[in-house]
């Protein structure tokens, strides 16, 4: 089982918060598709598993790239790659580009989840953020997915915002669970340097939320999906069943994968590789069929710690016999007096031979990962 990730590294305009790679100038969007397709070619052996059961398109805003565009990526996949015939095949999306008739060509290609980047649907929020979006757009996004049958929809929210009361939040949670999506992935914000909320926040004109309001924010998040029935499958991840994102389980599991596209990641269990973060230093090493990366080799101390920092952030925690069997480290041996402590205080819990994070422990997710890593 393999899955490819592809990065689509261009939006309308930058959102205040967003640290990710992408650019806003649309002018070679082309030149830019081709080098993917090209890259495609050049890394075809990249996975030993030919059969690829999730495609994911994520960015930037992949949404902004024609349809047609899209396509020709797809069927470089489907060319160099063996599709899964029930492959997932996921589009990150902005709501100001789902028309129906975008919805309807995308459905065409193959596309069949969307991940929606609503964020909130409070208009002063979204404007705070500068996304290219309103409430109402949003709304009709959705609503147009739905009707033409694209019902494998997630939508993106982020908590924890400068300003935010439990009511506003709460009103988001709301209108989201309105609309009957199966999936919502939901983000504390973080404040990163190299973004106009970080140079606001070194200037003193943004005011960080209150840890304590957060963590009252989480609480509430967790509370309010798991009473409407879905399941919170990772820390930021809640899905009704059958509907958890397969690719992005991947990442949490170990599966290799391959990410094409500039600032991707790769990683086939003894290495990672990272495209350069840089679009026209991206395409020119493609063309010199000479590609711009770095490779990190993983030690066993780094599979083991990625295991610990990714599988317990989910609903199925560690696998212990997982740990022992293939990395020979025995958590609860040399973590014993820690995790004796931890379970004490309700934070977590060992069952099956699996180290889960309790409704409590899910809080503090990151200092508990932090202490069981070697």
């Amino acid at each position: 089982m393999s899955g490819i990730y592809i990065h689509i590294p261009y939006c309308k305009q930058a959102c205040y918060y967003c640290d990710f790679h992408f650019s806003t100038r649309l002018q070679n969007t082309q030149q830019m598709v081709d080098a993917l397709v090209s890259e495609l070619k050049l890394r075809k052996d990249y996975l030993t598993d030919p059969l690829i059961h999730t495609l994911y398109f994520g960015g930037g805003t992949p949404s902004i790239l024609d349809t047609s565009q899209l396509k020709t990526i797809v069927d470089a996949v489907r060319t160099h790659f063996v599709l899964d015939p029930e492959a997932e095949l996921t589009l990150e999306a902005n709501p100001d580009d789902l028309t129906p008739d975008k919805l309807r060509a995308l459905q065409g290609i193959g596309i069949n989840r969307l991940s929606i980047g609503i964020q909130s649907f409070d208009d002063q929020i979204l404007r705070s953020f500068n996304r290219s979006h309103d409430r109402n757009q949003a709304l009709e996004a959705v609503r147009h997915a739905q009707e033409i049958g694209l019902t494998n929809l997630s939508i993106d929210l982020i908590f924890g915002v400068p300003d935010q009361s439990l009511a506003m939040l709460s009103h988001d949670l709301d209108t989201a669970l309105s609309l009957g999506t199966p999936h919502v992935s939901i983000y504390g914000l973080t404040i990163e340097e190299d973004t106009v909320f970080g140079r606001w926040h070194k200037q003193n004109k943004l005011t960080p939320i209150d840890e304590e309001l957060a963590r009252q924010h989480l609480i509430h998040i967790m509370d309010r999906l798991q009473s409407a029935g879905y399941q919170q499958y990772e820390i930021s991840n809640f899905a009704k069943a059958n509907h958890q994102s397969k690719h992005n389980s991947s990442y949490w599991f170990g599966t290799h994968y391959l990410g094409i596209g500039p600032a991707a990641h790769s990683y086939n269990g003894h290495s990672r590789q990272y495209n350069i973060a840089h679009n026209i230093k991206y395409i020119q090493g493609v063309e010199e069929q000479s590609l711009n990366y770095e490779l990190e080799q993983l030690s066993p101390t780094d599979k083991i710690t990625e295991t610990i920092l990714t599988q317990l952030r989910t609903a199925q925690g560690v696998n212990l016999a997982q740990l022992r069997a293939e990395h020979d480290y025995d958590v609860t041996q040399v973590k014993n007096k820690l995790l004796t402590q931890l379970v004490e205080e309700k934070l977590v819990l060992l069952q099956n031979d699996r180290l889960l994070l309790t409704h409590q422990g899910k809080l503090l997710c990151d200092s508990i990962t932090e202490g069981l890593i070697p």
